[in-house]
């Protein structure tokens, strides 16, 4: 498969593994309620990573909207991989060769290693939706196919934002924007894309004027443009003779005409001397339709009823960018069920969380959503007080709990954070061991859980000495596992951990940097 090249990329490929795990701060005073709804304040690279040991492969829709990189100078939200804070890290991470790079490989070495992670965020039978538009469409593309793998792209989406025409453009008026979609794993038995729900309009094309006793009905040919048949004549029960128009081809069998017409439900029109035609039944339809790969306005909204949506909660300002709620509600909707989270990492205006929060309230759903937001003035007056502001004007029952980076797990000894408590270093731990998520409701005392016939232990206590002595043999479970003991300091000799079958494993040097 070709691959995309850019300056800077060998400096951005791993560079996911070289981020440090933090540790997500709490902050009371700005959260809302008691849920398990997260928003964080922080750069989104550090969030996903801290994440991880959370959430990998429980996040089953990702929605982002990253900045479209339209070169842009001014300050737009959509627009910042010129950001101070962008800059930064690209000149960290990259190095000098950060002062050669053109705005596209800057945009490229910024998004790689955070798709990478959210990738790893997904669920197995989980999707992501990516908004841009032309300036960074194909390569997104590229690099999606490449992380993703090309096999697991799912559909390329166009969204119209507009409605009206833009008389000053150059050559064209842009209407709209895409909505690029991958599957985690597209053959993954459990991987779906959910119906759309028919709508009252779609249901009223189903007329019943011959009082059928099955119900309303429409009409499909008995013709296709396309297909494999040579063509045939048939004679129905009537007398009624029929072969395809030239150029076409059968849609069905012989024998499923000859069981239609015995069963009545070939039509041939009021008088009964027009072209047959195949009887469809509204009670037999499926309860939703194939959702398309254009999305009009009226269906999802645009970026006038986005301002709209905005604006209703926050009517003393604006936001550049906002995406319309229905457009979110439509993406969460398809790619999610009733008790799924869901994660948006470039959260902006939050109307991610605004229509998680709607879509609760109208099926009784349980969703949860994760948001993540870089600047600093938004996350906590626009991202977060939009969600809180749009729960107490509609009556949303669930809140969030407001987060912020604190200090790397490691200090730049290699010692553990001082602020560090058990049960995050015991989330850590278990994660780095066997790559998958605590379970909390498990854990008792020093047992953080089991995995591939291996129970795991740690010793932990913020102040105080934290070490393997023979009392604490006492507290193992007595069977015949293999049992691995994090403590600072181990007191017993080889003979005894061989005998109680325990490997010991000291804190920090043998904790795992992930």
């Amino acid at each position: 498969m070709p691959t995309l090249n850019w300056i800077g990329k060998e400096a951005v490929v791993n560079h996911d593994k070289e981020v440090p795990f933090r540790l997500l701060k709490k902050i009371k005073s700005a959260s809302v309620g008691n849920s398990q709804n997260l928003i964080i304040h922080g750069d989104n690279l550090e969030a996903l990573k801290a994440l991880m040991p959370f959430y990998t492969g429980k996040v089953k829709c990702i929605y982002i909207d990253p900045p479209y990189n339209t070169g842009n100078e001014g300050w737009i939200y959509n627009d910042k991989v010129n950001s101070p804070k962008i800059k930064k890290w690209l000149g960290k991470v990259v190095g000098r060769d950060s002062e050669d790079l053109c705005r596209h490989d800057k945009w490229l070495c910024m998004m790689y290693p955070r798709l990478k992670l959210l990738r790893d965020l997904l669920s197995d039978d989980g999707s992501i939706f990516v908004s841009i538009d032309d300036n960074e469409h194909c390569n997104l593309k590229q690099v999606l196919d490449e992380i993703f793998r090309e096999e697991n792209f799912v559909a390329n989406i166009i969204w119209q934002k507009k409605y009206t025409q833009s008389n000053d453009a150059k050559y064209f008026s842009a209407t709209h924007d895409f909505i690029v979609c991958y599957a985690k794993d597209k053959k993954n038995t459990n991987f779906n894309i959910n119906l759309i729900a028919r709508t009252e309009e779609q249901d009223a094309r189903y007329k019943n004027p011959d009082n059928d006793p099955r119900g309303p009905w429409m009409t499909q040919p008995l013709h296709a443009k396309s297909g494999t048949d040579t063509g045939y004549e048939f004679t129905f029960e009537n007398g009624v003779k029929w072969r395809p128009p030239a150029g076409t081809f059968p849609r069905y069998s012989v024998q499923t005409l000859k069981g239609a017409d015995k069963e009545g439900t070939i039509w041939f029109g009021k008088k009964g001397d027009a072209v047959p035609r195949l009887k469809k039944y509204l009670n037999e339809m499926k309860q939703g339709v194939i959702p398309k790969t254009i999305w009009l306005y009226d269906e999802v909204g645009s970026n006038d009823e986005a301002k709209k949506d905005y604006k209703n909660i926050f009517p003393e300002n604006g936001f550049a960018t906002p995406k319309p709620v229905r457009l979110l509600k439509r993406i969460i909707q398809l790619s999610s069920n009733s008790n799924d989270l869901i994660l948006d990492s470039f959260a902006g205006s939050g109307t991610t969380g605004h229509a998680v929060l709607d879509l609760n309230k109208e099926d009784g759903g349980n969703r949860k959503f994760i948001l993540v937001e870089m600047e600093d003035e938004v996350a906590k007056n626009i991202t977060a007080e939009r969600v809180k502001r749009a729960s107490e004007k509609y009556g949303y029952k669930d809140g969030f709990e407001y987060c912020e980076l604190s200090k790397p797990l490691f200090d730049e000894e290699g010692q553990i954070e001082d602020t560090c408590d058990f049960d995050q270093f015991a989330t850590y731990i278990y994660f780095t061991e066997t790559q998958t998520n605590i379970d909390h409701a498990k854990v008792s005392a020093n047992y953080i859980g089991e995995y591939a016939e291996i129970e795991y232990y740690l010793i932990y206590k913020e102040k105080g000495e934290n070490v393997l002595s023979k009392s604490f043999l006492k507290k193992l479970k007595k069977n015949d596992s293999k049992k691995v003991v994090y403590a600072d300091k181990c007191l017993l000799d080889e003979t005894t951990l061989e005998k109680y079958n325990v490997v010991f494993k000291q804190i920090p040097y043998e904790v795992k940097i992930y």
